[in-house]
């Protein structure tokens, strides 16, 4: 029987993740498809899809083929590193060390480099077309690799493929109701959401991965997420406190 605990996790993780990369996809195909036209940037988009799906069904049972305690080493290390960079950016956001992603922002200056690419063609542009092709595939990458990697190393493909494609299915839905970037997606905080599955989840076949026994078994991973959660909290409240603190005047002789 799938534990429900890893069933649970791996939706999460790959739902929250889809639904990031979703958004800030969508954010660059309305750019294209406002400046270049709908049709191109349609098309292209569905070109990415059908790429990432074909990457999911090719690679999902090849993985499948390797050893199990090998696969779960390699890629928990992958998720762990993977996990940290989410979380790392995430906490240094939440901090003030660095600016919060801004979706509108990041639309009008898509919006001004597509105006500069070129005039705008009648029929199916190749500029649109390429340009909402490569950001559907870069954003949908990552999402691919969460997918396949929580997937295969745990048995729970069909749960993270479930997560990952409800979001993507609401991402598309809202984009056709709205038709204007969603500025107001707590993105930062899902972010840090996602590091920290990605980094529980990582630890946890790492350890699965070189024979480690986890005490309470699978539901272990509950314990590793809000250590994770525990560690990441109190880093963002240091690093505030770090730059609050007063800088001392420094006088030279």
């Amino acid at each position: 029987m799938m534990p429900l605990a890893h069933a649970g996790a791996s939706m999460l993780a790959a739902f929250l993740a889809s639904l990031v990369e979703s958004v800030e996809a969508l954010t660059v195909v309305l750019a294209v498809g406002t400046v270049r036209g709908w049709r191109s940037a349609l098309t292209g988009t569905g070109l990415g899809i059908v790429s990432l799906l074909i990457l999911i069904v090719v690679l999902g049972p090849a993985l499948a083929r390797v050893p199990l305690g090998d696969l779960q080493f390699v890629v928990g290390v992958m998720l762990i590193l993977f996990g940290l960079r989410w979380l790392r950016k995430a906490i240094l956001r939440a901090s003030g060390v660095i600016a919060l992603h801004d979706e509108a922002a990041a639309f009008a200056s898509a919006s001004e480099t597509l105006r500069d690419s070129g005039a705008r063609r009648t029929g199916l542009d190749l500029i649109a077309v390429a340009t909402a092709y490569k950001t559907v595939m870069l954003e949908g990458l990552e999402v691919v690799f969460i997918v396949i990697a929580v997937g295969a190393a745990g048995g729970l493909l069909g749960p993270a493929s479930f997560g990952a494609a409800m979001a993507l299915a609401i991402v598309i839905a809202l984009g056709l109701i709205i038709h204007r970037p969603i500025a107001r997606l707590p993105e930062n905080t899902l972010k840090f959401a996602v590091g920290i599955l990605l980094s529980a989840f990582g630890t946890f076949w790492t350890g699965e991965g070189i024979g480690a026994t986890w005490p309470g078994g699978d539901w272990s991973i509950l314990v590793l997420i809000a250590a994770f959660f525990a560690v990441a909290s109190t880093t963002i409240v240091w690093c505030r406190s770090q730059r609050q603190k007063p800088t001392r005047p420094t006088f030279s002789r």
